[in-house]
């Protein structure tokens, strides 16, 4: 098998609702063998992955998809169930698959959901394999696999910290991106709702307050001045100065370096010169400074203050084994190695036990080796200090503490300045005030570890995770979302999303937009190029000013990686028509259509779609809304339109040339057409649809007719508001129109426009990507010719195809109309627009279907070409 595809589809998609894994899979000589020809097969799978009996598949009940396998599938549908399976073996819960035929034999689109792009992506790869060893009667070693997944797992997961803060970000519905994956850096919400965190350290976590708890001897003096107990010591650079100040506090001491956390470097019960000097070896290791200081008799407690309240406490035992009278202490330590909650590092709720210096040293002081055999029951501690880091255990006591011991560390988050502080202090108990027993705090800690709260050794765990999304986001309303509204459908879309964006901007609303051509943040260009796919929208959600984002959303972007956010709040769906069928296995327009309503699919119920009325496909696409409808029509007494105002559905539509809007017997005036620049007097009929799809999404985002009707009357179609969208320029008497008209649609409504304007000869340089259909490409030329008088073709991307090939299939079909239209191929952009300017002559009109706007606009102005007062509206 071999797999020709293999993506992530971020957000709803043409498959799910729900982020999914596609792979698009050549299943070769399989597709002449399928399972119920492959003798004992069932068997051998369960036998590999028993829990496989829990898949109910389409026959829907469990071991349905063990039915299927003995009546005969196929090795894609096969793949699907295992690698959904793998994901659930190393800890991601999923259920959701599918595997589609594509148009080409053999060739399968299998889907399935993930939790973790990465381990999905992966659980794929290790599926194909282990199917195709499967059907081949190869051997597969389960265990191999499983650990291969558990590596990427671990590489690529949110530590037990971090995910503790998102999944309670998920149970509020606030959103969350990934903003690195080398660390937990997250961005929790939308645009300039949004806060991040980075592990347990926020975007507020005061940054003097990060200082003093990175910084031992700051944090003893800013404690101690307030009268919190600290032990006494002081700061060493050499080994004089620590058995100096050794003798002066007197024997037992704690060595620690001056700056580190996680108890790297610290020892303490230190008791002797020697072992001083060790010690301090150890944590010079760390940095050139050293705190030598007292030593607290006591257990070791983690108190945890989130946003001045104390939340958690655990009393941590340093990293030990309990002898049973037979086993080595090796042995011993190996054994509670392989505790499954053990991992490396904080990935795992405990940490695996690794042997240093510090380590033989306590074993040698204990008169032990690792080859000693322990007595039952007997303890022996293997690290100095207690951090989960390096092997400790944690036991819950929040519900010990005392009222006074509770003040005490809530004042300490104060005193240092942290959102987020976790506080070690040495005391024989929490249950009585500080004062009364052997306590001092030892160390704080800004961004500390979650684990031992939320899931102790012993004891209740503690959603600690909750406390800080409430301190985030106090409201508890509030998801942190912004409005976003998504534009799609096969022409408009980019005028329309640029029109929205202008109505909001002009209503006050900072507004984050991304279209084919730009992505502007607070009315700047930030970005120039096609960015009508999910890394646009990313781009938007991540920028800390934008209060709306308004998202143009192409077919391609879907297909390839989904819409790359979870629901929008608006959802304009334009038309649909043909336009680049044949890819992404779209070969109808039904298939074009599903494609094209998961915008509508995303609306949240909340939300609204906005749906032209107009086109049967369109409107077909309410059975997916689950909010509101918002109708938009060029035909008022259109049947369904009709009915939805009299159920008190809103629609807005034109009535004696006027932009209105209508719900039950309620007739609202907008604006007259005439008075919206982009109809160009309402000759741009296009526009005027494209209008009224901009003023309902504006009105489902609660802006007044007022607003709308100001927004409406302020857009031009001039290459600063719409570039490359139906602009008129002239000069010395030859107009030129701009327009990314580059499908058979888009140029049937501009061609009504172009016989409207006044021209002695019209004359067009035009093009098409070759990604589109010979019966498309050679439906275009004809346009082309009945349009025009001159026709000058060039060439872009060839995607795919050989160099002149889709300029020849343009040109034959203009030559095929049998007119008088002069048809001509120049291959170069630049110079078919050059060439079209020095043939055109006062009163002709020149038709120009662009891809490079800017150089274009800069060559008519080097040229003394000045912007008409006229203007005109957008086809594409």
């Amino acid at each position: 098998m071999n797999i020709l595809e293999h993506r992530a589809l971020r957000g709803p998609n043409y498959y799910s609702r729900y982020p999914a894994i596609f792979m698009r899979l050549d299943i070769e000589d399989l597709e002449e063998k399928p399972s119920d020809l492959v003798p004992g097969i069932a068997e051998r799978l369960t036998a590999l992955l028993p829990t496989l009996q829990e898949h109910r598949c389409s026959v829907g009940r469990p071991g349905g998809f063990l039915e299927r396998l003995e009546r005969g599938t196929w090795a894609g549908h096969v793949v699907e169930h295992v690698a959904i399976e793998l994901q659930n073996l190393i800890g991601f819960s999923v259920g959701y698959g599918k595997t589609i035929d594509s148009y080409e034999p053999g060739i399968y689109n299998v889907v399935y959901r993930y939790r973790d792009e990465a381990c999905g992506l992966a659980a794929g790869v290790e599926a194909v394999e282990l199917v195709a060893r499967l059907f081949h009667g190869g051997e597969i070693d389960m265990p191999a696999i499983i650990a291969r997944l558990k590596a990427v797992r671990d590489t690529h997961m949110l530590g037990p910290s971090t995910a503790s803060i998102v999944a309670a970000a998920e149970r509020r519905g606030i959103p969350h991106i990934r903003l690195s994956d080398e660390n937990s850096y997250i961005q929790l919400g939308h645009g300039h709702r949004q806060q991040r965190i980075q592990a347990t350290v926020t975007c507020h976590t005061d940054l003097i307050g990060y200082g003093i708890a990175d910084d031992k001897a700051w944090t003893k003096q800013v404690l101690g001045d307030a009268g919190i107990p600290v032990p006494h010591g002081r700061v060493c650079t050499s080994i004089d100065d620590a058995l100096d100040a050794a003798r002066d506090i007197g024997y037992p001491v704690a060595v620690k370096p001056l700056i580190g956390n996680h108890g790297r470097g610290v020892s303490t019960g230190i008791d002797d010169d020697q072992t001083l000097r060790e010690a301090f070896g150890i944590a010079a290791h760390r940095g050139p400074s050293v705190i030598v200081e007292q030593y607290i008799k006591g257990e070791d407690h983690r108190l945890l203050v989130i946003d001045s309240k104390l939340v958690a406490a655990a009393r941590r035992r340093p990293a030990h084994v309990i002898g049973d009278g037979v086993a080595t202490l090796q042995a011993l330590v190996d054994r509670e190695n392989q505790d499954p909650r053990r991992g490396i590092g904080h990935e795992n709720l405990l940490t695996q036990i690794q042997l240093d210096e510090q380590s033989q040293r306590l074993i040698d002081q204990q008169n032990l080796t690792l080859h000693s055999v322990i007595p039952k029951n007997a303890i022996v501690y293997l690290k100095p200090t207690a951090n989960l880091s390096t092997g400790g255990t944690a036991t819950d006591v929040t519900d010990d503490v005392h009222p006074e011991v509770r003040y005490a560390a809530e004042r300490i988050a104060r005193l240092v300045g942290l959102d987020i502080i976790g506080i070690d202090l040495l005391a024989e108990t929490l249950t009585r005030p500080l004062e009364e027993q052997s306590a001092a705090v030892v160390e704080v800690n800004a961004g500390p570890g979650f684990r031992m709260h939320l899931s102790p050794t012993h004891g209740t765990g503690r959603d600690v995770g909750q406390h800080v999304i409430d301190m985030l986001f106090p409201d508890p309303e509030s998801n942190a979302r912004i409005p976003i509204v998504a534009v799609t459908g096969t022409n408009g879309k980019t005028t329309t999303v640029r029109l929205i964006s202008h109505l909001l901007r002009q209503a006050g609303r900072n507004v984050g937009m991304a279209c084919t051509g730009a992505i502007e943040i607070d009315n700047h260009v930030i970005m120039r190029g096609d960015y009508s796919g999910p890394q646009a929208a990313s781009i938007v959600l991540r920028e800390p000013t934008v209060e709306s984002a308004i998202l143009e959303v192409a077919r391609g972007g879907i297909m390839r990686r989904g819409l790359g956010f979870d629901e929008c709040d608006v959802g304009v769906l334009l038309n649909i028509a043909s336009d680049h069928l044949g890819e992404h296995d779209i070969q109808t327009l039904d298939e074009l259509a599903r494609c094209k309503t998961v915008v509508i699919d995303a609306v949240s119920q909340s939300g609204t779609a906005v749906l032209n009325a107009d086109d049967p496909r369109v409107l077909a696409g309410r059975e997916w809304v689950r909010g509101e409808t918002i109708l938009f029509t060029m035909d008022p007494e259109a049947r369904p339109v009709r009915q939805h105002v009299r159920e008190h559905g809103v629609a807005f539509t034109v009535h004696d040339e006027r932009i209105v809007m209508r719900q039950g017997h309620v007739e609202a005036e907008v604006i007259p057409v005439l008075d919206v620049p982009i109809t160009f007097e309402g000759h741009a009929r296009f526009n005027v649809a494209n209008a009224l799809a901009a003023s309902a999404a504006a009105y489902a985002l609660g802006l007044s007719i007022a607003d709308i009707q100001r927004g409406l009357q302020t857009f031009h179609p001039t290459p600063g508001q719409n570039p490359g969208r139906t602009n008129l320029i002239e000069a010395d008497g030859i107009k030129v129109l701009i327009d990314y008209g580059h499908n058979v649609p888009a140029l049937e409504a501009l061609g009504e426009l172009v016989s409207r304007i006044p021209a002695g000869r019209r004359i067009s340089v035009a093009s098409a990507p070759g990604n589109r259909r010979d019966e498309d490409l050679f439906k275009l030329g004809t346009l082309l010719a009945h349009m025009h008088d001159i026709v000058y073709i060039y060439e872009t991307d060839p995607r795919g195809r050989t160099p002149g090939e889709a300029a020849g299939l343009l040109r034959d079909g203009a030559e095929s109309v049998g007119s008088t239209c002069r048809v001509e191929i120049i291959m170069d952009e630049a110079r078919a627009v050059d060439r079209a300017f020095d043939e055109a002559g006062e009163g002709d009109l020149l038709v120009l279907l662009i891809d490079d706007i800017t150089g274009a606009i800069e060559r008519f102005q080097g040229r003394r070409f000045s912007l008409s007062a006229e203007s005109t509206g957008e086809s594409a």
